[in-house]
């Protein structure tokens, strides 16, 4: 790959993981309208490195406090701080695990069209639109199992290309009464076994490929996707402190317009 390409990709993915606009969407859309050839599975894994640090690095306090409650609660057999946020996350992971075992394949071989995301941008764009007129005050501290696993469910629909993972578990929490920073905060730590068990699926099948890697493209790539999705995760958080989900519902809909015109 060139340069440019690769700086291209690496901030679509940076910018996009989370925002409730689908990253995956933009990854296909990009390479497919500016005739780039298809960046392989090193590339894509070496993305999913850069936004996973990204996610980690911003929560890394937040992490820590779950991971230390959620021991603690197995030690004492009881509900420990935020030792139920731990086990939410896990809950959340499940569907969308399952879900990618069973239909992976057939996404990847039957929806990953423009027409698809076209139609997944529009419906879940006009589903998040909704779900922001409904918000809530609810914070994290609120979120049951039974919360986790409607989310989750929600999240497993977002492997259809154009959906969004973001933007789902987000438009789920909206519409059970949380606030956007509390939906938003939850999508991101409910992101984490997500892009690790999807860059594992990746790094599996590179190394079943036995693809040539060029480890300068792959480090570049890992560091502009995580400043560009820490610098995404940062603003995105101050800007629905304050306004709404309407520019994103905005932009969802002109992409999805404009791809049902061209295609």
């Amino acid at each position: 790959m060139d340069i440019i390409q690769i700086v291209f990709l690496s901030l679509v993915q940076g910018f996009t993981e989370f925002l409730p606009i689908s990253s995956s969407a933009h990854l296909i859309l990009v390479p497919k309208f500016l005739g780039w050839s298809d960046q392989g599975l090193a590339f894509d894994v070496a993305l999913h490195v850069g936004t996973l640090i990204a996610v980690l690095y911003y929560f890394k306090s937040d992490i820590f406090c779950i991971l230390k409650d959620f021991l603690e609660s197995f030690k004492k057999r009881e509900k420990v701080g935020e030792s139920t946020l731990g086990w939410a996350v896990i809950v959340g992971t499940i569907p969308v695990g399952l879900a990618g075992i069973s239909f992976n394949d057939f996404i990847s071989n039957n929806l990953r069209s423009p027409e698809v995301i076209a139609a997944t941008t529009l419906i879940f764009g006009l589903a998040l639109f909704f779900s922001d007129r409904n918000v809530g005050k609810k914070s994290e501290i609120n979120i049951t199992i039974k919360v986790a696993i409607l989310i989750g469910i929600a999240q497993a629909i977002a492997l259809i290309p154009g959906t969004s993972r973001s933007g789902i578990t987000m438009t789920a929490a909206l519409f059970l009464g949380f606030s956007r920073v509390a939906s938003a905060r939850f999508s991101f730590l409910l992101s984490i076994p997500v892009i690790i068990l999807a860059g594992g699926l990746k790094t599996l099948e590179l190394i079943e490929s036995k693809a040539v890697v060029v480890w300068s493209e792959l480090f570049f790539g890992i560091g502009l996707s995580a400043l560009s999705a820490y610098a995404c995760i940062y603003f995105f958080l101050k800007l629905i402190s304050k306004t709404s989900m309407l520019p994103f519902v905005i932009y969802r809909f002109i992409l999805g317009i404009f791809l049902l015109s061209v295609f």
